[in-house]
């Protein structure tokens, strides 16, 4: 799309000003049709200043969000199968993707939100959401069953550390099963839903969804947070960051996606373990906590585990369980 191509344009010569006429020759359109995008462009909120006799210029410090900035920076492969979908605010980017693809919304519904007010993760628990962050969920309709979406989160897991660790310069680390680590404190946490059609046994749909942590909050964590959350950006991010890694992480999980089983990204996932050969507690939904070695991770993307006191290891099931570091 030409909105897009622009907005591309003008992203990457920030603070500089670039012609209708050159914009027209670069892009092979009519002036008309520059002019049509850049107004398309500011309805959707974005401040592209024109200045006669010398063109139109995107500040520096311009943080570009929406669904053209997402979209401009997208492989062709994506770009043609998601269509992207931007919002201010929600309570939940699952919990409304959810609602739309029990309405029959169709594979590769991508929506993002700049805060979320109502933000869950693993076990029902809060997710907090402040300004500042990437709330991202897309719609899935793979053919698989129960039992293997799991693997759709860890595919996740390693699309988000690779386009995290780009973004901002940093190795990126797995938390068993869905946490991004930075220095040790998670600033990305993913949650996948999903719904079963009874009769075959397979999902329905899962609703895949992702939220970063870009920049600490302007007030502070939170206290039940302080010790354990961070942020990828120890600063001010690059202008346009957020878009850039909303893009970036579609880039890295759509391809995975699409190969599968033949994605190769198990070898990754257990590569970038943060919990591999420490010492653990792992807590059951009921039961006891119980210390544990943490051994590794087997072909069912489960973590295999030693308890203290036994000898034969034992794999958990990532829905049943939840582990920290001792």
């Amino acid at each position: 799309m030409v909105k897009q191509e622009v907005l591309a344009a003008l992203d990457g010569a920030r603070g500089q000003y670039i012609s209708g006429q050159e914009l027209a020759a670069r892009l092979g359109v009519s002036r008309t049709a520059i002019w049509k995008a850049v107004a398309a462009l500011r309805s959707d909120g974005i401040p592209i200043e024109a200045v006669t006799n010398r063109g139109y210029t995107l500040s520096k410090n311009v943080d570009v969000l929406n669904t053209a900035a997402v979209a401009a920076l997208l492989h062709e492969a994506p770009l043609q199968a998601l269509q992207i979908e931007v919002v201010d605010r929600l309570p939940g980017t699952n919990s409304v993707l959810r609602a739309r693809a029990d309405n029959g919304a169709p594979e590769g519904l991508v929506l993002i939100a700049q805060a979320q007010s109502a933000g869950r993760g693993r076990g029902g628990h809060s997710f907090y959401s402040p300004p500042g962050g990437l709330y991202l969920s897309v719609l899935l309709r793979p053919e698989i069953g129960a039992r293997q979406a799991v693997g759709l989160t860890a595919m996740a897991a390693v699309a988000a550390a690779r386009a995290a660790e780009k973004l901002c310069g940093t190795p990126i680390r797995i938390k068993w099963v869905n946490d991004l680590w930075k220095n040790g404190k998670k600033v990305c946490g993913i949650l996948t839903e999903a719904a079963l059609n009874l009769e075959s046994g397979m999902l329905d749909y899962a609703v895949l969804g992702l939220g970063f942590n870009v920049i600490a909050p302007a007030e502070g964590w939170p206290d039940d947070l302080r010790d354990v959350a961070g942020a990828l950006y120890d600063g001010t991010p690059a202008p346009g960051a957020r878009a850039m890694l909303a893009a970036a992480f579609l880039n890295e999980f759509w391809p995975l996606y699409r190969a599968g089983p033949r994605s190769g990204c198990l070898d990754e996932y257990r590569s970038r373990q943060a919990l591999v050969g420490r010492q653990v507690l792992v807590t059951p939904r009921q039961g006891e906590p119980r210390q544990a070695a943490a051994l590794g991770i087997n072909d069912e993307w489960k973590l295999i585990v030693r308890f203290t006191g036994e000898s034969r290891p034992t794999a958990l099931n990532s829905g049943e369980v939840s582990v920290r570091l001792l």
